[in-house]
Order: C-alpha cells, then sequence, then structure tokens
C-alpha cells in the first residue's frame, strides 16, 4: 500500500438501478424474494457501498495488491425503484496497518438512500488465492 492513502480522502461514483438490481432478482430461487417489491436490494447496496471504496483504494496500491471485505454496518433508509440514479460517497476515516475504514452514503437524487461504516483489508491476491485454493483442497478431503 502507498503512503499517500490516508484519512480524508473521499471518491465518488453513480449508479443506474436496473430490474437486475431489485429485491426479487436477488437470490430469485427464494420465494420470499420474488414476491417482494421491485426496489433496490439492500445487498446490492452493500455491494455498490462496498465498489465505491475499492475504486478509492485502488489508486493507492501497489501491484498485485487488492483489497477485501472485512465488515460492514450500513442502514438501509429508504427505497429506490429501477430507472433511478444512485450516487455513492466514500471518505476514508482511518488507515490501520492493512485495515481501511470508511464512512460511505448513498442519495438516489430524492432521499439519502443508505449510509454508514465499513472496512475492507489490503492483501496480496496470489497470497490470498493460494490459501483459498489450500482450504478447498481440504474441504473436498474432508
Amino acid at each position: 500500500m502507498k503512503d499517500t492513502l490516508r484519512p480524508g480522502l473521499r471518491h465518488s461514483l453513480t449508479f443506474v438501478i436496473t430490474d437486475r438490481q431489485t429485491v426479487p432478482e436477488f437470490y430469485p430461487e427464494s420465494p420470499m424474494f420474488r414476491a417482494m417489491p421491485r426496489v433496490f436490494a439492500t445487498g446490492y447496496m452493500v455491494g455498490l457501498f462496498e465498489w465505491c471504496c475499492t475504486e478509492l483504494l485502488a489508486q493507492h496500491l501497489e501491484p498485485g495488491e487488492g483489497s477485501l471485505g472485512t465488515h460492514v454496518d450500513f442502514s438501509h433508509l429508504a427505497a429506490t425503484p429501477p430507472g433511478m440514479t444512485v450516487t455513492v460517497e466514500c471518505e476514508c476515516t482511518a488507515v490501520d496497518g492493512k485495515t481501511v475504514s470508511f464512512f460511505v452514503r448513498g442519495h438516489d437524487g430524492v432521499d439519502v438512500i443508505g449510509e454508514g461504516r465499513h472496512q475492507r483489508a489490503v492483501v496480496h491476491y496470489d497470497r490470498f488465492n493460494a490459501r483459498v485454493a489450500e482450504k478447498a483442497l481440504k474441504a473436498r478431503a474432508a
């Protein structure tokens, strides 16, 4: 990780919500989700919030490094129907070794749709992927 990563850095992104990001499409295998309203799903909101944080981080990582989400604490405050554009803003609030903390907020042009805190761990993807492959082998052997 480069020394350019520090608290106070900000980033934003915008995304147009489609039918694909609505609750009925989130685990379409679930009859309960299929019956829910066609609004932006909380699970997809979490992913969109993480996306914003990864884009901020990417500017400050060394080759071979990436990040993984380790903690989310978001409130989903307002429903967003397909067709609306969500703007997500994140701010780096702390850097503690390889752990980076953020405050994140999303707005759909009418309401704040969600906000909260997120942490990511900076990792070397090659090493991480090797550990996951080892785990998969152990699981197959069990």
